[in-house]
C-alpha cells in the first residue's frame, strides 16, 4: 500500500508541540508552547458527526455545549455527515486540501485506510493517549497503523438480536433464539400465533456478516493475503438468510430503503426480531408504538453451526493532518473532552451506547444501564475484522451481493464469486484467490 508522507504529523506530549513528517523523510519540530488555559483558547474547528442526526445527534449537541461551559472560545461547527457518504467525501476534501473537517467521527474500518493515506496526525505522545490503558483494547487497535495510533476510540458496538417482548411472549416464546434454526421456527410461530412477522433481514452487506460468521466464513485472510470472501462457509451463511426469506419466516425486504423499513416496522409492533446495534436503541425505545425500553430485548445474534457473533464496530476520533498548527491545543482539548469517562458515560445515559473506557463502566449510569449490560454480552461473541487500510472498501461489494442473493434471488455462491472478483480487481490486488 502506497504511503504518502507529506502532511502526516504527531502531536507531542504535555507541550502539544508537533512534528511534522515531510515529504523528504525530515522531521521539523515546532517550538513548544506551555499548556494553553481554558478560558483563552480561542480556535474555531469544524467536526463532521457521521451518527444519526435524529437519534443520536443532539446527545453530541449537547456535549458541546458542555464543553463550551469551560472552553467558551472554542467555536465548533457542527455539521451532519451522512454516514453512508462520509468516507469518500473525507477523501476527496483531504487529498484536495480544501473542504475537510478538522475533526472527524470515522468509522473503525475507515482509520488504517485514512492513515496510510497521510490524511490524519498520528497521536503518539499526546496527552490523548496518557492514558491509553483506560480505553478497551479491541477499540484501540482499530486506530493503529504501521506502529503508530492515528485515533482515540469514541464507541464501541457490534450486530444483536433485538426483540418484542411482548410479541415473543404472545407466541410462547419463554427466551429469544440462540441458533438461526430456532430464529427460523420461532418466527413462523409468531407469525402464526400474532399476525406479526417474525424477523426482518437487511440486505445489506454488514447484516450479512453474522450469517457467514456463523458458518466459519470470513472475508480475508491478512496473514496469508488471501482472498476467502467466497468460501464454501460464506456461501451457507447466505443460504440461511435466504431461506429465511424463501420459507416465509422472514419478511420480504424492500428494495428501497429496506433499512428505514426495517426499523419503521420494529418500532409500529409489525415485526418482532430483526438484527442491529446499540445505535437504534434510543430511536426503539422512544417511539411512541413500541412500548418503551422495558419492551426491548437484547440478545446475541443466533449461532450457525460454527459459532455466534457480529462484526466488531465502532466509531473514532480523528484529526485532519491538513489542519492548521494553530488549531492543535483546541483540536486536543475538544477530541480530549469528547472522549473522556465522563462524556461517554453521558452518551451510555442517553443513548445506550458502549463506552470505550474502562473507567467508564464503573459510572453508575453505565455500570447500572441494562442496555449496556446486554450490549457488553453481545460485544463479548463480537468476531474481529482485519484492521487492514482496505477494509473501509469491503462493503460496497458485499452490499451489491446482499442485494443480489436476498431480493434478485442469485444462487449465493455466484454472487460471492463476483465479490471476490471485484476484491482482487480494486480492493486487495495484491492478495491470492
Amino acid at each position: 500500500m502506497r504511503r504518502t508522507a507529506r502532511g502526516i504529523a504527531v502531536l507531542a506530549s504535555a507541550s502539544l508541540a508537533l512534528t511534522v513528517a515531510a515529504c523528504g523523510g525530515e522531521d521539523k519540530a515546532a517550538e513548544e508552547q506551555p499548556k494553553a488555559d481554558p478560558a483563552s483558547l480561542t480556535a474555531e474547528l469544524t467536526w463532521w458527526d457521521t451518527s444519526d442526526p435524529q437519534n443520536e445527534g443532539p446527545a453530541f449537541k449537547e456535549l458541546i455545549a458542555k464543553f463550551n461551559q469551560t472552553y467558551p472560545n472554542v467555536k465548533i461547527n457542527y455539521q451532519s455527515v451522512p454516514f453512508g457518504e462520509a468516507q469518500n467525501k473525507f477523501k476527496t476534501a483531504a487529498q484536495a486540501k480544501s473542504g475537510a473537517p478538522d475533526i472527524l467521527r470515522a468509522e473503525v474500518a475507515w482509520v488504517p485506510e485514512f492513515a496510510s493515506l497521510g490524511y490524519l496526525y498520528a497521536l503518539d505522545g499526546s496527552e490523548l493517549l496518557s492514558d491509553a490503558s483506560d480505553f478497551l483494547a479491541t477499540p484501540l487497535a482499530s486506530n493503529k497503523y504501521d506502529g503508530k495510533t492515528y485515533g482515540v476510540p469514541q464507541v464501541t458496538d457490534s450486530l444483536a438480536l433485538m426483540y418484542n417482548k411482548e410479541l415473543l411472549t404472545k407466541a410462547g416464546i419463554s427466551a429469544p433464539p440462540k441458533t438461526w434454526a430456532e430464529l427460523k421456527s420461532a418466527s413462523q410461530t409468531i407469525k402464526d400465533k400474532t399476525g406479526a412477522e417474525g424477523v426482518y433481514v437487511n440486505p445489506a452487506g454488514y447484516f450479512m456478516l453474522p450469517f457467514m460468521y456463523g458458518e466459519g466464513g470470513d472475508l480475508v485472510d491478512p496473514e496469508a493475503k488471501k482472498i476467502i470472501v467466497n468460501s464454501e462457509q460464506n456461501a451457507a451463511g447466505l443460504a440461511i438468510a435466504k431461506d429465511l426469506i424463501d420459507s416465509g419466516a422472514a419478511a420480504k425486504p424492500s428494495a428501497n430503503d429496506a433499512y428505514g423499513t426495517m426499523m419503521t416496522l420494529f418500532k409500529e409492533q409489525k415485526v418482532a426480531m430483526i438484527i442491529n446495534g446499540p445505535w437504534e436503541v434510543n430511536n426503539v425505545s422512544s417511539a411512541p408504538d413500541f412500548g418503551g425500553l422495558e419492551n426491548l430485548g437484547i440478545a446475541p445474534v443466533p449461532a450457525g453451526s460454527a459459532r455466534a457473533g457480529g462484526p466488531v464496530g465502532g466509531h473514532n476520533y480523528v484529526i485532519w493532518s491538513g489542519m492548521p498548527q494553530e488549531k492543535i491545543d483546541a483540536a486536543v482539548a475538544f477530541v480530549k473532552f469528547m472522549a473522556s469517562a465522563e462524556s461517554q458515560a453521558f452518551l451510555s445515559e442517553k443513548l445506550g451506547l458502549l463506552p470505550t473506557r474502562t473507567s467508564a463502566y464503573q459510572v453508575d449510569a453505565v455500570k447500572n444501564n441494562p442496555v449496556v449490560a446486554a450490549f457488553q454480552a453481545v460485544n463479548e461473541a463480537a468476531v474481529g475484522r482485519p484492521w487492514i487500510p482496505e477494509a473501509g472498501q469491503f462493503f460496497g461489494p458485499l452490499d451489491q451481493m446482499a442485494t443480489e442473493v436476498l431480493i434478485q434471488n442469485k444462487d449465493p455462491k455466484a454472487a460471492l464469486d463476483g465479490v471476490a472478483k471485484k476484491y482482487k480487481a480494486e480492493v486487495v490486488p495484491g492478495y491470492g484467490l
